[in-house]
């Protein structure tokens, strides 16, 4: 069972608390304080816990433990479900992989599960053992969506300053290597955008949720969060729409050095066909080709050549080809 359990602990109320083993949840009561347990739900053990000792719905069971989720907040009578979605900072991994948090909210009890490590929880987790933990349930869902909030901000405004950077380099050299980043990019900001935009509406519908597990003051901070989520969302319709601009940019670009490149084979070709018709036919194999005894044919032939070029570039000038 120790695998299944990241950390538990009964909170005093003061921003303190005590760390339990499995032996003392199961003999923690409601009389006790606030417990708080943080699960991986990808190990059977929680899900047998959940299921024989949690005295959780089947309903909130269930959508704890479902493998795909989105951002969403349900109120119970006895609690409420609130699932949200963390930015993957782990070594190696992309931040767009956004990390799932299922959250179940009760007045003397708070079951956090997940499977990969969430940074926001474990500040919460440092700082119980600090003494400046969460003092209740609305503290404790203020301090993670707002450290979810705040790491979701790091990873845009480095997304913002790629856009940036690809912006410059398009107006200075555009190149085929940049559509792939440009590619990249967007692709990385429509996964963020997927999740974050219903998690702003789990922020606004928090402030209106008719529970008693959130004060007034709550609200307020809760409040305070969606707006920041907000924000998050308009930039990253910002940042898509200049990427998109900038790929539009790009192509242009590459289009247009493709059609000068054609252009220039084009006038080329406009120059030398005559000339290889008038050697092709010289170049024949057969009798009565004019020059064949004359020692000074080839010169003569090569200033007519020279003329020809000379006369095809004035006519494209005149007519504005080149």
């Amino acid at each position: 069972m120790e695998s299944a359990l990241i950390a538990s602990f009964l909170l005093n109320g003061k921003g303190g608390g005590k760390e339990l083993d499995w032996p003392g949840i199961r003999n923690w009561d409601s009389d006790h304080g606030l417990l708080w347990l943080h699960l991986d739900y990808k190990e059977d053990e929680t899900h047998q816990w959940l299921k024989e000792e949690s005295g959780l719905d089947q309903v909130v069971f269930e959508a704890l433990l479902a493998e795909d989720t989105r951002p969403r907040c349900l109120a119970y009578p006895c609690g409420m479900l609130v699932i949200l979605r963390g930015v993957n900072l782990n070594p190696g991994a992309d931040p767009d992989d956004m990390i799932s948090l299922r959250v179940w909210l009760e007045p003397h009890r708070i079951i956090s599960i997940r499977h990969r490590k969430v940074m926001a929880v474990d500040d919460i987790r440092k700082s119980v053992v600090d003494g400046n933990g969460p003092t209740d349930v609305g503290d404790f869902l203020f301090r993670l969506t707002r450290g979810l909030a705040y790491r979701i901000g790091d990873v845009l405004n480095q997304i913002d300053d790629e856009v940036d950077l690809l912006e410059d380099e398009v107006l200075e050299r555009g190149s085929f290597e940049q559509r792939s980043k440009l590619s990249s990019l967007r692709r990385q900001i429509i996964r963020i955008r997927r999740y974050l935009s219903p998690q702003r509406e789990v922020m606004t519908r928090l402030q209106t949720e008719k529970t008693q597990l959130l004060s007034e003051m709550d609200r307020i901070l809760l409040r305070e969060v969606a707006d920041q989520i907000t924000r998050y969302v308009e930039d990253l319709d910002s940042a898509k729409d200049r990427a998109a601009v900038c790929q539009e940019e790009l192509e242009n670009r590459i289009a247009s050095q493709m059609n000068k490149t054609l252009y220039i084979l084009s006038i080329i070709t406009a120059i030398f066909l005559p000339l290889g018709l008038i050697t092709g036919l010289l170049g024949i194999n057969v009798g009565g080709i004019p020059g064949s005894e004359n020692p000074f044919a080839f010169i003569i032939v090569c200033l007519m050549l020279l003329g020809i070029v000379a006369g095809q570039v004035m006519i494209f000038r005149r007519i504005h080809w080149v």
